[in-house]
């Protein structure tokens, strides 16, 4: 749900030859969309691209698919490259993400599993990916061509409404997001991201939710100095509402930490 934070590109996204990560991932292993797995994985999501279809449906929208497996901090769209596939995230964790011409890696919506990324696909015309996208944890994805997708979507209009309702609730999030950044204190923005990122990405583990995100991240997310981010976090780990590590967080209360800043 969060945006706009900022860090280094590590990689040259831009000058990838190939035009997705489908396309070159050399870890990702392929297997039928009909696998036992991916079914089980479906039944405990209900991704609602897939919602309002028939059984029959829903079987054939499913076996025109490939599962394929990335590692973290893999690759899987390119910004600016053709839109050659779509994807849904079955297992793991993957973000949105746009470079800027001064190459900065400006970080925008997170990936949960259940929902789908590379819109793009859709369109009548070939166009490019307009952002890049990539995992944050070892993921499985569910992928259609193109020429697939817009070849089901013809069949099953249906498609097409759930993936209108989808872009709403992007544009939706999108305001939100922007909303937190230019309201409210800095104490206010942080805890703000920090419990929406614990409840989008966090693990809840005994003792609350363990997140793994750096400060320099929460601190661009929320629209803060890293200086304020790290001071604010140190305050707060004093009086016992979370826990840090090299790189992970340990958010013991959300509601308390809400309630403590405003």
């Amino acid at each position: 749900m969060k945006s706009y934070s900022a860090e280094p590109v590590r990689t040259p996204v831009l000058n990838a030859v190939k035009s997705d990560g489908f396309s070159s991932a050399r870890s990702a292993r392929l297997h039928p969309g009909t696998s036992p797995e991916t079914q089980a994985a479906l039944r405990h999501l209900k991704p609602r691209f897939l919602e309002g279809l028939t059984p029959p449906q829903l079987k054939s929208v499913v076996a025109a698919a490939k599962q394929v497996r990335f590692q973290a901090n893999s690759m899987v769209i390119y910004q600016d490259h053709p839109a050659q596939h779509l994807y849904l995230l079955l297992t793991g964790r993957a973000r949105h993400f746009y470079v800027t011409e001064k190459g900065k890696k400006v970080i925008l919506l997170w990936i949960p599993p259940g929902e789908i990324f590379g819109f793009a696909t859709f369109m009548p015309l070939p166009t490019g990916y307009h952002v890049s996208s990539e995992t944050v944890k070892n993921s499985s994805v569910l992928v259609w061509d193109r020429a697939t997708i817009r070849s089901l979507t013809a069949r099953y209009p249906r498609l097409v409404d759930n993936a209108l309702y989808l872009i709403l609730h992007y544009l939706a999030a999108y305001r939100a997001a922007h909303m937190s950044l230019i309201v409210g204190s800095a104490r206010e923005r942080l805890a703000y991201v920090l419990v929406s990122l614990a409840s989008e990405i966090g693990d809840k583990v005994q003792g609350g939710f363990e997140l793994k995100v750096k400060n320099e991240e929460l601190a661009n997310e929320a629209n803060v100095t890293l200086f304020t981010a790290s001071r604010l976090l140190s305050e707060w780990q004093r009086r016992g509402m979370l826990l840090k590590s090299r790189g992970k967080i340990l958010l013991r209360s959300p509601e308390l930490l809400l309630r403590y800043a405003a």
